[in-house]
């Protein structure tokens, strides 16, 4: 029989105790004390379970209603069960299925249908809610009867479905909170208890990393699916995967080479022996923040074959917007998950903090463009330094001037190189047109122009330029990276006007705003310079500093992008949307900051910023000195009076069309020791050395060293000039007086290449010496002796003796001695030794 104990009924006249129908359920007290015991007890593992009586097998009830007036009749019309059927209900052994009446008048004759479903203020019941999570709640008052309510209840869940007769609707009404539990009428204990496999923890875990991962895939789509290669056209957004190509990719080996990467598959971290932390590096354009978001690509869509796909957990964070971020977890909350995500900032904590647990990866975006780079307690640096998340494999994509500091050996560094002309061509069929003829015609006219060529290595200017050559521009002539900058800039707004005065805008206007920009430079040239380097603003401020019609065509030129951007506004407080504007790429924004700089310049007082990345602002520095005559030939005066800015004049000087006297003493100075140029370097500064060299030779400056640093190829046998790697020629020079070749170790120099090298000694006419090391030049039983005013040395072993050539034949500088056949085999054998050797130590 049921228990004697009384629980209280509320909703009915007044707290009246009445008895219980439900097996062992007392008072409210007893009912706390085992819910409590629920919490704590690892055998009672379904607490909802138990306070519905019901088995695995056994989950889901159907609950009858009677109807108004079936009390007092002690009749159950809906299932036509009479008031003894009920009794016995009550008397059943609580394991057995069991149906639970309830009265129509105060909806609490059980506890567990009407008290689960307590009224709240935000649960309309004619409409089906969420129940609120908590403790009990207060009974509830149908708005409209139901005729019958359905409970299930399983793994700390109860889900109640009542069925309203009037409506014929049936509602729905879920609870997620610990529902308090209802014990057998004489419980026992098992003699061996068996504790639960997996503890009610397990399961909120697994669903808190399958939300983290939904979410970081949600917020990964809208990044990868928003490429937009040409800035003015606005309809032409492409998924990342649909306009990737692939660029060269070298890897800096434990002696500082440079080795040849075959994929971007191949940069894993943690697969082959990769170090924990990899930097991505490369010159601006070079599709870095394109590889990023093809790796969020290949992870959030699974992409089979890419190691990309693996990691249980990755994270894409573009450091340009995480200034004044105090952790990572609040970085991962604020930009990598959704506005309305479901997550706390403890819940993120707990699975990028667990070691071993998840395989986690987080790529850092944009390093170069991190406000708090020079901040060395920031938690961007307290990670790549180990001290926090020792466990998390690193990616961080930067400019190759802007590298991190203080990074350990066990860093790896890879940096892009650029397209072939393979990959080049691939990618102008892809992004501009694959049609066959107009493909052949644009890379004509690239091949015309060597400058634009190098140029267009990088995908964002081989983008513009094959747009544009398509469109009919003859952009061959174009003989500067500022020229074809400024062409390219001109389009955009050519464009835009075109476009715009058909719609009714005056283009006059139009055209003041294109040509007076002197407020965007100001805002541009003060970001820049400054020591965070932030080139974003509020829209409010821009357009209050700039005015909407200058904005609106700026944006709509794709120069500028509006963006909406989540920010913190004090500690503790919610987050907020704004809408910010920026540049399109930082090399617009680089470009017009120039303009404010020649303004600065020609005032004679000013002094470059000593905190200025000279080589990290490096178009910045050469659009100054393309722009303006004058103003070119002060700036380059200053960088060859700043420490370490002879890389930066030898960038900027080729700008310059014609040289001032200024500009020529700053080069007779730089010319006047050794000037190198190695495999290592970029082929934009490959190129700009050798046209300073041709410059310098056409004004008979003479030229005292080039040493070409690993970077010899092999010689053109029609016109003489030496090749470079990758590909670069340098022609003869008329005032250079000695040449020195470092090849790989332990290279064997052709006859072919060997007599190609001596007839390009001919042509510069001033030449005095010429060195070789670390190679095996080839053997002849007489050399020519045309080259007797030239001084020809040869350096086979790093620690063996110089052999110097005269009348023909090789001998040892120190003692005068023949190189004989025999000791020339010798010196072969030794020096392929010394190559094995350098190899085994790596």
């Amino acid at each position: 029989m049921a228990d004697s104990s009384s629980t209280y009924q509320a909703g009915g006249s007044g707290d009246q105790p009445k008895k219980s129908i439900i097996p062992g359920f007392s008072s409210h007290n007893e009912h706390r004390r085992l819910a409590d015991r629920a919490a704590t007890d690892p055998v009672v593992t379904d607490p909802a379970a138990q306070l519905l009586n019901l088995t695995k097998s056994d989950s889901e009830k159907d609950i009858p209603i009677e109807e108004e007036g079936a009390h007092s009749q002690g009749v159950n019309r809906e299932r036509g069960h009479s008031e003894a059927e009920n009794e016995a209900t009550v008397d059943r052994d609580p394991d057995e299925p069991s149906q639970y009446p309830m009265s129509p008048t105060s909806s609490s004759l059980m506890p567990s249908a009407p008290e689960l479903m307590g009224h709240h203020p935000n649960l309309p019941m004619d409409d089906g809610a969420m129940l609120p999570p908590g403790g009990r709640t207060q009974p509830m008052n149908f708005m409209t009867q139901p005729s019958w309510v359905n409970i299930a209840g399983s793994n700390n869940k109860v889900n109640i479905s009542y069925h309203v007769q009037s409506t014929g609707r049936v509602q729905l009404a879920t609870s997620s909170f610990l529902p308090n539990p209802v014990p057998p009428p004489n419980p026992v204990p098992s003699p061996n208890p068996v504790p639960s496999p997996n503890p009610p923890e397990s399961d909120g875990e697994e669903d808190t990393m399958s939300t983290f991962i939904r979410e970081l895939k949600k917020t990964g789509s809208f990044l990868y699916d928003k490429i937009q290669p040409i800035p003015y056209i606005k309809k032409e957004v492409y998924s990342v995967d649909s306009v990737f190509i692939e660029v060269g990719m070298e890897r800096q080996d434990e002696r500082y080479n440079w080795k040849t990467l075959g994929s971007y598959h191949d940069i894993f971290p943690g697969e082959k022996g990769n170090p924990r932390i990899q930097i991505i590096e490369g010159d601006p354009g070079y599709g870095k923040s394109t590889l990023a978001l093809q790796m969020v690509y290949d992870w959030c869509k699974e992409v089979p074959n890419s190691p990309f796909s693996r990691p249980d957990i990755l994270i894409c964070l573009n450091l340009r917007q995480l200034g004044g971020m105090e952790s990572i977890v609040q970085a991962i909350k604020q930009f990598a998950l959704p506005l309305d995500s479901e997550l706390e900032p403890q819940d993120v904590e707990q699975l990028i903090r667990k070691k071993g647990k998840n395989n986690i990866w987080v790529i850092f975006d944009a390093y170069d463009e991190y406000p708090d780079q020079h901040n060395k307690d920031n938690f961007v640096m307290q990670i790549l330094e180990g001290k926090i998340l020792g466990h998390v494999n690193i990616l961080l994509t930067t400019r190759s001037s802007c590298i991190p500091p203080g990074l350990g050996a066990l860093t790896g560094r890879i940096r892009l190189t650029g397209f072939d002309d393979a990959a080049q061509e691939r990618y102008i069929r892809k992004v501009v047109t694959g049609d066959n003829e107009a493909v052949k015609k644009i890379l004509e006219q690239l091949n015309i122009n060597p400058t634009l060529g190098v140029l267009c290595q990088a995908p964002l200017f081989s983008v513009m330029y094959a747009h544009l050559a398509h469109k009919g521009g003859m952009l061959h002539k174009l003989s500067s990276v500022t020229e074809f900058f400024g062409h390219m800039i001109s389009c955009f707004l050519s464009h835009k006007q075109n476009k715009l005065s058909g719609a009714g805008d005056s283009p006059e206007n139009l055209q003041t705003h294109a040509d007076t920009h002197a407020a965007l430079d100001k805002l541009a040239f003060e970001a820049l310079t400054s020591k965070m380097q932030q080139l974003v603003w509020d829209r409010t401020f821009f357009c209050r500093k700039l005015g909407e019609e200058f904005y609106k065509l700026y944006v709509d030129a794709g120069i500028l992008v509006e963006e909406e951007e989540t920010y913190i506004p004090a500690p503790g407080k919610l987050p907020q949307r704004k809408r910010v504007v920026r540049f399109y790429h930082k090399l617009f924004g680089e470009w017009y900051a120039a303009y404010h700089l020649i303004e600065c310049v020609k005032s004679r007082s000013y002094i470059l910023p000593e905190n200025i990345n000279l080589y990290d602002l490096k178009f910045f520095l050469m659009f100054a000195c393309g722009l303006d005559q004058p103003g070119g030939s002060q700036v380059i005066k200053l960088l060859g009076e700043t420490k370490y800015g002879e890389t930066s004049v030898v960038l900027c000087a080729p700008q310059v069309k014609e040289w001032s006297h200024d500009i020529q003493t700053t080069v007779r100075g730089i010319v006047s020791s050794y000037v190198d140029i190695g495999r290592a370097d970029s082929r934009l500064l490959q190129r700009s050395t050798i046209q300073l060299l041709e410059r310098a030779s056409q004004h008979k400056i003479p030229i005292s060293h080039v040493v070409l640093n690993v970077s010899f190829s092999s010689v053109d046998p029609d016109s003489l000039p030496l090749v470079l790697h990758p590909g670069l020629c340098l022609p003869p020079l008329s005032t250079l007086q000695e040449l020195v070749i470092v090849t790989e170790y332990g290279r064997e120099v052709t006859v072919d290449e060997w007599t190609g090298i001596l007839n390009y000694a001919k042509r510069c006419q001033l030449l005095k010496k010429l060195r070789f090391y670390w190679c095996l030049l080839p053997w002849m039983d007489s050399f020519p002796t045309s080259l007797d005013n030239v001084e020809v040395l040869w350096y086979p072993l790093v620690a063996g003796c110089c052999y110097i050539l005269r009348s023909g034949r090789w001998q040892n500088e120190e003692s005068g001695e023949i190189l004989t056949r025999g000791a020339y085999d010798d010196l072969g054998l030794a020096l392929a030794e010394a190559k094995e050797s350098r190899k085994r130590m790596k």
